[in-house]
């Protein structure tokens, strides 16, 4: 199977093409991705491999995507622009990567005959919806200019299939984390900088007083969940979103004190309000993942956090050290 990676050189899509690229099933893989917030430091191992190529484009580019399509067999979709604040202060910018890009993706792929696409959806879609677990077919209104535009995709795979005969499929992270997660810049996700302080003693800032929950979820398993949905060959697992989790809640300040733990640091944290368009508590019903996808998450919170540190320690170049 050859496969066009989106955003490929970030931080979810390069440990996808990682373990891509080492499967048998697989003969080709082309990343396509602009180096806005994926870095090319996440690919340049794979640059010796045949099986591997690199195309610098950005999705907001019709023809890009056009050419990027030649010989693919199937599509996995992870090029997005992450975050609720970096949308809430942009939302042009969001809405063009993430609702045009897609747009531009999903037609590309139409247009080159492709009918099997896999994307990165998110739990963001849940919106103000209280209930828990979460289950895939119970949301709320969108909190964010970025829920808005992960919410769009779902209509547009969903009218893609009706019109095209496209089968697709969406993948709702919870909080992935893990090694090559950019800790820098202004929208860093909250464990890169809380490994960055509890490694090298700094006071990071909490959101709020620390009790706000979340499914934390190792990249490691959204890895698996992607790789069981390229190779998906059930045709009633298709056209489907999943909630893609290990399925248990952790607090932010518990997450800041495993880590605190497991690195020995003196680290304290640093509270302050509350972050607009965040929900209080998130939690995931994976069931239809399970049973649909066979989706079987590997490693725990506490598992997934042991690996990140561990990588992080030997990876210090990531925060720019």
């Amino acid at each position: 199977m050859k496969i066009l990676v989106t955003g490929g050189a970030g931080f979810i899509g390069s440990n996808l093409v990682e373990a891509l690229l080492k499967m048998e099933e697989v003969s080709f893989i082309r990343v396509l991705d602009n180096l806005a917030t994926g870095s090319e430091k996440n690919i340049s191992e794979f640059y010796s491999n045949p099986k591997f190529e690199f195309v610098k484009g950005d999705i907001r580019d019709f023809d890009t995507c056009l050419s990027a399509m030649k010989n693919i067999d199937r599509v996995c979709h992870q090029a997005a622009l992450g975050s609720v604040p970096r949308s809430i202060q942009d939302p042009i910018t969001s809405n063009n990567v993430n609702i045009t890009g897609t747009l531009n993706v999903f037609t590309a792929a139409k247009d080159s005959g492709i009918t099997k696409i896999v994307y990165a959806a998110s739990s963001s879609t849940y919106g103000d919806s209280e209930s828990l677990p979460k289950v895939e077919d119970k949301i709320g209104k969108p909190l964010s200019p970025y829920a808005v535009t992960k919410y769009v995709n779902e209509l547009y795979a969903d009218v893609f299939k009706r019109l095209y005969n496209i089968d697709i499929i969406g993948l709702r992270y919870f909080n992935v984390f893990g090694p090559k997660q950019n800790p820098n810049g202004p929208y860093a996700a909250v464990i890169p900088l809380f490994v960055d302080a509890v490694l090298n003693n700094k006071s990071p800032f909490i959101n709020g007083d620390g009790s706000q929950s979340r499914d934390f979820t190792y990249v490691a398993n959204a890895v698996q969940a992607n790789i069981k949905a390229l190779f998906c060959n059930e045709p009633d697992s298709w056209n489907q979103v999943y909630n893609i989790a290990f399925g248990e809640r952790t607090t932010v300040l518990e997450l800041f004190n495993t880590l605190k733990e497991f690195a020995g640091s003196s680290s304290s944290p640093i509270f302050r309000e509350k972050r607009i368009g965040d929900i209080p508590h998130s939690l995931a019903d994976i069931s239809k993942a399970k049973s649909k996808l066979h989706y079987h998450p590997e490693f725990s919170v506490k598992q997934g956090l042991g690996k990140a540190l561990e990588w992080y320690r030997k990876n210090p170049g990531w925060f720019g050290v």
